[in-house]
């Protein structure tokens, strides 16, 4: 079984056609100043290359007062096209779903605190473009490393690689109610209509995986939803439809006697909030073994609890790559409508006031 030209087994065997590169934020005097101003408002280009390559590293670093893990915006344009395939708070591209720094590692994502690193393979035919926009009111800085390999000729039959953030304030929903399969009569979601929207794409291409943030003031589990993936245009139920959201995670059992966070190269639970499920909580899965693939569409939900039963902010980043894409990602609302949510308890973290919320 070849283990690809990344793994151990394949160190050894010599570069054909490649050139290593890197664009950086190195200080070109000499000195020592080496951040990139990113200045309120602005939108900054911070890598442009030209000819075929893959992006093969990122390396990013900035702060994280004021919420600026959710300010900044990374945006990533392959060969030219019009609308980028990578939309996304920087933070939140690189696992940090709640603007605040951590440490967490899987196989193609780490958090070294704010040391934060991506290894996904981010292959282009003619050019690539990578930018960061800061649309607040407020200035910022950025520190990167972006290293890629030139290559003499494009990579065959490579997707181009994704990245789409998402965020909603999900609120208990209506179903119906009728006997489950033993009989007891309980709430049915039959549709899966009113799930929490990971991902939706248009093209051919495979899934890769997701980051899932949530966020509550409501106590009790909010791990009973189920995850349906609908490939190229099924109705419900999927072929792909799971069991519960800590069974997609890899984990069961409402995650018992975990007290701290858990990591492992393809899933884990890498933020974790209060004992009785309130505040704030990560969990990825990364689909590096087990992609799942789609000819024309993918849609991928998850149940906010038993049925949608559950309340609160949930924020997502899906990864995948596809080629064919027609349409433009969703675009992140406006910073002020980015910002975390605040939360008593353990939590005295600034956010947006979520007393204010109608129930």
């Amino acid at each position: 079984m070849s283990m690809g030209g990344s793994s151990l087994a394949g160190l050894a065997k010599l570069g054909k056609g490649v050139r290593s590169r890197r664009f950086s934020s190195f200080d070109t005097t000499g000195g020592n100043a080496d951040n990139w101003p990113i200045p309120a408002g602005k939108t900054v280009t911070l890598a442009e290359m030209t000819g075929p390559g893959c992006v093969r590293h990122i390396w990013m670093t900035t702060g994280e007062n004021d919420n600026n893990l959710r300010r900044l915006i990374l945006r990533f344009y392959w060969d030219g096209e019009d609308t980028p395939s990578v939309v996304c708070p920087i933070g939140d591209f690189f696992g940090l779903g709640h603007a605040k720094a951590t440490y967490w590692q899987s196989l193609p994502l780490h958090a070294f605190y704010l040391g934060l690193n991506c290894w996904f393979p981010m292959p282009y035919a003619t050019g690539a473009r990578i930018t960061v926009t800061n649309d607040s009111d407020a200035d910022s800085f950025l520190y990167f490393y972006i290293d890629y390999h030139q290559l003499d000729a494009p990579p065959d039959d490579t997707g181009r690689f994704h990245a789409n953030w998402r965020r909603k304030l999900v609120r208990t929903r209506k179903e119906t109610e009728g006997p489950n399969a033993r009989g007891a009569t309980q709430r049915l979601n039959t549709t899966g209509k009113q799930n929490y929207l990971l991902l939706d794409a248009r093209g051919k291409g495979h899934y890769v995986g997701c980051c899932l943030h949530i966020d509550t003031d409501q106590p009790g589990w909010w791990g009973e939803g189920d995850d349906m993936f609908f490939v190229d245009g099924e109705t419900w139920p999927p072929n792909m439809h799971g069991t519960g959201t800590e069974d997609y995670f890899c984990g069961a059992w409402n995650y018992n006697r975990l007290t701290v966070p858990f990591c492992t190269p393809y899933y884990g639970y890498s933020f974790q909030g209060n004992a009785d499920y309130t505040g704030k909580h990560s969990q990825y899965r990364f689909h590096i073994e087990d992609p799942v693939y789609f000819e024309r569409s993918l849609r991928f939900s998850i149940e906010h609890g038993h049925a949608n039963d559950k309340q609160g902010d949930w924020t997502s980043t899906a990864y995948w790559y596809q080629v064919g894409r027609t349409k433009a990602l969703p675009e992140p609302p406006p910073f002020a409508d980015r910002l975390p949510y605040s939360h008593g308890g353990l939590e005295r973290w600034p956010g947006k006031n979520r007393k204010a919320l109608p129930r």
